[in-house]
């Protein structure tokens, strides 16, 4: 029986290379990207890399999630430290929708994940990820800094779309950067958000929760917003909960603001591309005319833009 030979893939003419590149998943033309410092060249000549939506996860495990075209397909790497685990496979898919999930093993998996998530966004020409989600579980042994870690990958990786940041920081005086015109910004504990970060947001949807920003920083806040001095993006801004008459006397004392009534049924923006019909709330208005309402649903206090 013949022994099949190796295929030399690498001395194809360009466009025969670039049909046998439209046929791989992201895991294949990684793969080959790192054969040889060639072999990378070539990867990022492709055209019809950059399509590819890319998040990148901390949580429990560390995740390189690549989509492809209209995100039905998407291809994952797990980082583990299990060698066991090492090139184990998993597919599932529903209603058209196609999950590939790749363990990669490594003695280090974060500085592996920091390396191979730089790899990805360099052959496939990303110059930002469109989403970072940071829970920092895997991070939370006590050799590891994870005050450091994050700073580090709000640092060094521009996110373009959505920044998801549930670590609960060690330092209180952790100096996070926020990316600059996301479509969201999720902090569950933004105890480190003061008030001069607040003002640099930019975002269109924003959540901070457990922050420590004063009644009177609030006050100068809106102030700014109102004469379109800070964040002229706002959409939506979600924080604790707290009554409605209590905000009113306590932030909204000296700002002149309408109290709609509880019959007064309209429609308001309440996530990214999403509203809901709100009852009442009270009203704030810009210099452009733009109005924010304040109101409280499922004892979330909200301010939405319209």
């Amino acid at each position: 029986m013949d022994i099949l030979k190796p295929f030399p893939i690498l001395r194809l003419p360009f466009l025969a290379l670039e049909e046998v590149f439209k046929a791989m998943v992201p895991f294949e033309i990684i793969n080959f990207s790192i054969i040889s410092k060639r072999a990378k060249a070539i990867t990022k000549q492709m055209s019809f890399c950059p399509k590819y939506f890319i998040r990148l996860c901390i949580d429990e495990t560390l995740v390189i999630e690549m989509h492809g075209t209209n995100r039905l397909v998407s291809c994952t790497y797990l980082m583990t430290s299990d060698k066991q685990m090492e090139g184990k496979i998993e597919e599932y898919g529903c209603d058209g929708y196609i999950v590939r999930r790749i363990y990669k093993y490594s003695t280090d998996p974060i500085e592996e994940w920091k390396q191979l998530s730089k790899h990805i966004l360099e052959i496939f020409k990303k110059l930002t990820i469109d989403v970072l989600t940071l829970h920092m579980d895997a991070l939370w042994e006590e050799e590891h800094d994870v005050d450091d870690h994050a700073a580090y990958l709000l640092s060094n990786f521009k996110v373009n779309n959505e920044l998801n940041f549930y670590l609960d920081t060690k330092n209180v005086n952790f100096d996070g950067k926020i990316p600059k015109n996301l479509k969201e910004l999720h902090i569950l504990n933004s105890h480190w958000i003061g008030y001069e970060k607040l003002l640099k947001i930019d975002c269109e949807h924003v959540s901070l929760r457990n922050n420590q920003i004063t009644n009177e920083e609030w006050n100068m806040f809106l102030k700014k917003w109102i004469t379109m001095e800070t964040n002229q993006n706002l959409e939506y801004l979600q924080f604790d909960y707290r009554e409605l008459d209590g905000f009113r006397e306590l932030v909204l004392h000296d700002i002149p603001h309408e109290v709609v009534d509880e019959g007064v049924e309209r429609n308001l923006i309440i996530f990214p591309d999403e509203t809901d019909e709100i009852n009442g709330g009270i009203d704030i208005r810009r210099i452009d005319g733009k109005t924010a309402t304040f109101f409280v649903q499922y004892n979330v206090f909200s301010m939405s833009v319209n």
